[in-house]
């Protein structure tokens, strides 16, 4: 019984760094879709367009990790490879969905996310990345 409450909360602390280093892919990529320093936009600038996008590409990756931990295989290195494998997928998913939208949407999408004043398009493009997100949710299941 300890081996495997052991096993269990290696594998864990495993899943947990994977999840937050694809969360800190994530960041870096909202980071290269805007223009400006993320970190500077949102803490010190409170762009609250930035933050929302953000926060919808956080929730989008996590809400793939945990799909990809809990339909996972009974194997742990292939439950483990097909949460990084779907975690950069989703990565992939989000950044075409960001520019699909730009493309599809008048002026540069990347310029007004980091607008001073609140945009409606950033709430569109904050859906978009987390649809992206559920979309690949879906698949893994």
């Amino acid at each position: 019984m300890l081996e495997d409450l052991l096993t269990g909360a290696m594998q864990s602390v495993v899943y947990g760094i994977v999840g937050v280093v694809l969360m800190a892919a994530g960041f870096g990529l909202v980071d290269v879709l805007t223009p400006g320093k993320l970190r500077d936009l949102i803490w010190v600038q409170r762009n609250g367009n930035a933050a929302l996008l953000l926060a919808a590409n956080q929730l989008g990756i996590a809400a793939i990790v945990f799909t990809a931990i809990f339909t996972s295989y009974d194997d742990f290195a292939k439950g483990l490879a097909s949460t990084t494998v779907f975690g950069l997928v989703g990565l992939l998913i989000m950044a075409l969905a960001f520019f699909a939208l730009d493309l599809l949407t008048p002026g540069r999408l990347g310029a007004i996310i980091c607008a001073d004043e609140p945009h409606p398009a950033a709430r569109v493009s904050a859906a978009t990345h987390f649809g992206a997100a559920l979309i690949v949710c879906a698949c893994i299941a």
